[in-house]
């Protein structure tokens, strides 16, 4: 033990030897929105510990207290490799003196000679009177829909889109965000619209775990993001966006704060409220002019290739084609390109793959579409210039693309006949030379000849077909019979009653004859119980000795069989815990038992 940690502690010393160089970081955190005398955090996180750290200039603001520093530290070990993390993070506490937008300069720290610096810090200071402001104030967007107008509600939801007018197929991104001057714990359900006319993406929107503050219309509001979407609208006039309805979890403080602790101790319960946003629309125009015939349906920006797998290749082998769109824009609805390829040139439809990425941009990456093309003949192939047309968001224009010619020629095969050359026809020479897999039918009728009588003119036929018929309704009748004799439960356990008590006398029969005793009579009383159960329509739980004897009585039973009926059961039952009786005694009562259930089945029946 003494030795596992004097080595676990030189591979700490040795950590420093053996990370890696890091690259410096300096982040800041900071409020986007403060009021005026309000006291609030500044803080740069730096990911080493080694240099020197220059906090800059507070201009504009009064400095109450600062640099605190704290410090973490972690190492771990993974398949060997020893990688170390260390951040030292430095705060300070402000507060705003008059309303205005103020920049702090970047915080620099410098190692090993060299200088490191965080972004600037842009702060505005409001009052009660502030200026409206954009609903993305201090976000760096400018939604055409991001307006709020009702700023006295504690909680609002907006619906915004960053283009109010495009063209169709032209992306629109989509911003479902929320506002809030309350405290939320969470939200318990978003009904998204159904976005009728668009063509719907989701996009890779963070989880919305903290809220940015905001200034709107004079009010800070805590803001966060819940989801973005990519669109592309599919029709062409005026859609409108259905409204977006949430459901938050707003914390309510129930009693009286502490005159000491404050809030400290204070219970706080969640409150369900709905809100829901305002519905939007979006205008929609036509695509301008005539379209190109060899229009691809993009709308963005688009750039093609065509590449041929190999130069050469022999007749009837296969060689792909592969036709390359990359670009921007809605490139998942892109079309195949048409084709004007040789006769001679066998093509089979493209096998159609993308590796497209989405974003707040559009659509961007690439859509292949490969082509298996197979030679019919030996020689020099030429594949036309491919012309590709999309429409130019930017230009407002089409713009037609084309690729360069492809050549590939076509090498003999060894099976092929030095003699004939194909050109895509129907000749008898074409399929010759395919290598004689096809044939053309056969013109010549042959000779035909009258074959013996059909087996339905023989008499035979009509008897067997007669017979098979009876046959059938025979057996369909007896299955019949069968199902609905065996659906009634209490029938079936009457006629099997004998059956089942027989095999109950075989087992006991066994036991008599190789022991022990306890289970002989065990048997003998299993298949008398069982035997009246069933045959009496007696349920087992409700099966006595007296109702037993009581119904035998009334189907006609005499009083000395009965008598004999009980003194078995009683002989049974005492030698089961008691057994004293003799190997004749118990004979005769296997034979008094399988001679009573003989006598109820002829009586009862």
């Amino acid at each position: 033990m003494k030795s596992r940690c004097i080595i676990l502690c030189f591979l700490l010393l040795l950590v420093p030897f053996f990370t890696k160089g890091q690259d410096i970081s300096v982040k800041a955190d900071y409020p986007e929105v403060v009021r005026a005398g309000q006291q609030f955090s500044v803080s740069w996180t730096i990911n080493t510990g080694d240099g020197d750290f220059v906090a800059p200039p507070f201009t504009g603001f009064y400095k109450l207290m600062g640099p605190q520093t704290s410090y973490n530290s972690s190492t771990q070990i993974i398949n060997g490799k020893i990688s170390r993390e260390t951040t030292y993070t430095y705060i300070f506490y402000l507060q705003g003196i008059k309303e205005g937008k103020y920049v702090i300069p970047p915080a620099s720290v410098t190692v090993r000679n060299k200088t490191f610096s965080s972004d600037s810090l842009r702060i505005e200071v409001i009052g009660n009177g502030g200026s409206i402001q954009g609903a993305n104030a201090g976000t760096g967007r400018n939604n055409a829909n991001d307006q709020i107008e009702e700023p006295g509600e504690d909680i609002l939801l907006n619906l915004s889109v960053d283009k109010k007018e495009v063209y169709m197929g032209e992306h629109v991104v989509a911003t479902v965000k929320i506002y809030t001057k309350v405290d939320l714990s969470g939200i318990s359900e978003i009904k998204y619209p159904g976005f009728e006319g668009f063509l719907k993406t989701d996009l890779n929107t963070p989880p919305l775990t903290s809220l940015k503050r905001e200034n709107i219309n004079g009010t800070i509001y805590g803001t966060g993001i819940v989801q973005q979407f990519l669109l592309y609208p599919q029709v062409s006039g005026a859609i409108t966006i259905d409204p977006v309805q949430i459901t938050v979890l707003i914390q309510h403080k129930t009693g009286q704060s502490d005159p000491f602790f404050g809030d400290f101790f204070s219970t706080y319960t969640t409150v369900p409220k709905a809100v829901v946003s305002k519905a939007l629309t979006v205008k929609v125009d036509p695509l301008p002019g005539i379209r190109p015939v060899d229009f691809s349906g993009i709308v963005g920006k688009a750039a093609i290739s065509a590449s041929l797998s190999r130069d050469s290749v022999n007749v009837n082998d296969a060689i792909n084609l592969k036709f390359v769109v990359s670009g921007s824009g809605n490139l998942k609805l892109a079309n195949a390109p048409a084709l004007k390829l040789p006769a001679d040139l066998e093509a089979y439809d493209p096998k159609i793959s993308d590796d497209l990425n989405n974003g707040q941009n559009g659509t961007t990456g690439q859509k292949s579409f490969d082509y298996l093309l197979i030679p019919r003949h030996y020689g020099d192939f030429a594949i036309p210039p491919i012309t590709y047309s999309y429409f130019n968001s930017v230009t407002r224009q089409y713009d037609r693309l084309t690729t360069p010619e492809l050549h590939f020629y076509a090498r003999k095969g060894k099976d092929q006949n030095t003699g004939v050359t194909v050109y895509g026809g129907v000749s008898k020479e074409d399929v010759k030379y395919l290598g004689k897999d096809i044939r053309f039918i056969k013109s010549d009728p042959g000779k035909l000849k009258r074959t013996g009588n059909f087996l339905s003119s023989k008499r035979s036929f009509y008897s067997a077909y007669a017979f098979a018929l009876i046959l059938f309704v025979g057996v369909l009748f007896v299955r019949r019979e069968h199902i609905r004799r065996n659906s009634d439960l209490t029938s079936v356990r009457n006629r099997k009653a004998a059956k089942v008590a027989g095999k109950r006398l075989k087992d006991a029969g066994i036991f008599l004859k190789e022991g022990p005793a306890d289970k002989f009579y065990e048997e003998i009383l299993k298949a008398i119980w069982g035997y009246l159960s069933d045959k009496l329509n007696i349920p087992v739980s409700d099966l006595t000795k007296t109702n037993a004897v009581n119904t035998l009585k009334s189907n006609g039973i005499s009083e000395e069989e009965l008598n004999n009926l009980t003194s078995i059961i009683d002989t049974c039952e005492f030698a089961r815990f008691a057994p004293s009786t003799s190997e004749t005694e118990a004979a005769k009562i296997y034979d008094g038992t399988s001679r009573f259930i003989k006598l109820v089945e002829n009586s009862i029946g």
